[in-house]
């Protein structure tokens, strides 16, 4: 009997635990079904309308900058602004360089035509004939022009 007793008790005990777990099952149900009408209410969609009926309107109007779409691509729209700004800002430094050079090549080229007249002036100048015009102008000048021809010397070694 004793046996009986220890048995009956067991079940006793077992009884009431089954009885709570399944009162916590179906609150817990209620509960997650609360939650789910709670957050089925709350869920709103930003961009109700398809993209496809996108018109001149909204995309003026400033709809397609708030779409979820062009909200994601935000650091690539910044990446591809600064490349288009150094690409301007390169080309703007380049075409500066190119005046630059287009500049330097012309004082060269006068810097040239320059040494060119100077030259011809002084091989001008340098003529014999021209010589002996400047010595015949200047009278102080002991220098004339020999009329014998030049002799040659030779030695013997």
């Amino acid at each position: 009997m004793a046996e009986n007793d220890i048995y009956n008790k067991v079940e006793e005990d077992q009884k009431p635990n089954e009885e709570s777990l399944k009162d916590e099952q179906k609150t817990s149900e209620n509960n997650a079904l609360t939650r789910l009408k709670e957050l089925k209410e709350n869920v709103k969609e930003e961009d109700s309308t398809p993209v496809g009926t996108l018109t001149l309107k909204k995309i003026l109007g400033g709809d397609l900058i708030g779409a979820e779409l062009m909200r994601k691509q935000v650091g690539l729209f910044v990446l591809i602004v600064i490349f288009v700004i150094a690409y301007v800002g390169f080309r703007y430094q380049c075409q500066q360089d190119l005046i630059k050079i287009d500049e330097k090549e012309m004082e060269l080229k006068d810097a040239k035509y320059k040494a060119l007249s100077s030259q011809s002036t002084l091989t001008e100048r340098c003529r014999e004939s021209q010589v002996l015009e400047a010595l015949k102008q200047q009278r102080d000048s002991t220098l004339k022009i020999s009329d014998q021809p030049p002799y040659i010397i030779k030695v013997e070694e």
